[in-house]
């Protein structure tokens, strides 16, 4: 399978490098060069030159999209913990699906297990539609209320870990909050998990990966499901 991965907004992780700076001025301290302090005998003109982008192999971040794109990266790596409700608890599950996705909520939502989900549908006229879902990144970026307390299918999205609509020939891998998707020539289509860097491989004739179990759901109301349940081994 092939795709393009999407990225976070303005390339987050290529702006990795914008946590060692605590502020625009560092950033900007970190272009100016000797030769800069040695003529200019400022480091405030020094630091002119370097925002007006002559100190830069590529384009220099203004004092905005500085703190912008510095917060961006800073909640992917660092995420801020937030409080969480249980949204499956007390309530009256019937679908053999919505009870494996009940039963792994909460280690979802605490980030001890991140669940990647493979849901196969087949529309009314025949046409297959098909993804892979971040569990746990779905959790937190969608109510799942009407999922649990009114039995909502759960469908791929485009912007999910993986999307595939047959009929309009549309096929994505996108990263999400905990995995970023890879090609692999011999085993095709594998996810690491970027907590602690472990693959997991979706292909049934495989092993799924370290740490890593895969578990088939049967459900009435869809056409495959596959779970794949991760258990992250965090640094201490």
């Amino acid at each position: 399978m092939s795709g393009k991965a999407n990225e976070y907004p303005a390339s987050v992780e290529a702006d990795r490098r914008l946590l060692k700076f605590q502020t625009w001025e560092d950033y900007l301290d970190s272009l100016i060069e000797i030769a800069d302090l040695r003529n200019l005998r400022s480091i405030t003109s020094a630091r002119t030159i370097a925002a007006f982008g002559y100190r830069a192999n590529g384009d220099t971040l203004s004092e905005k999209e500085f703190y912008t794109r510095r917060a961006v990266i800073q909640e992917v790596v660092f995420p801020t913990v937030k409080p969480y409700v249980l949204v499956s608890e007390g309530t009256d599950v019937w679908d053999p699906f919505s009870r494996e996705l009940a039963v792994r909520e909460q280690a979802n939502r605490l980030g001890i297990v991140q669940s990647i989900i493979f849901v196969r549908h087949y529309t009314k006229g025949g046409f297959e539609i098909s993804g892979y879902i971040d569990y746990a990144h779905r959790l937190i970026s969608e109510d799942w209320a009407p999922f649990f307390k009114t039995n909502k299918m759960l469908w791929p999205k485009l912007n999910d870990l993986g999307y595939y609509h047959w009929r309009h020939g549309t096929v994505r891998n996108n990263m999400t909050r905990n995995y970023k998707p890879t090609l692999d020539p011999d085993k095709g289509l594998l996810f690491q998990n970027r907590h602690d860097h472990k693959i997991i491989c979706p292909d049934p004739y495989q092993d799924p990966g370290q740490n890593t179990t895969k578990f088939r759901v049967y459900s009435p109301r869809y056409t495959q499901i596959e779970i794949y349940d991760h258990t992250v081994r965090k640094k201490s």
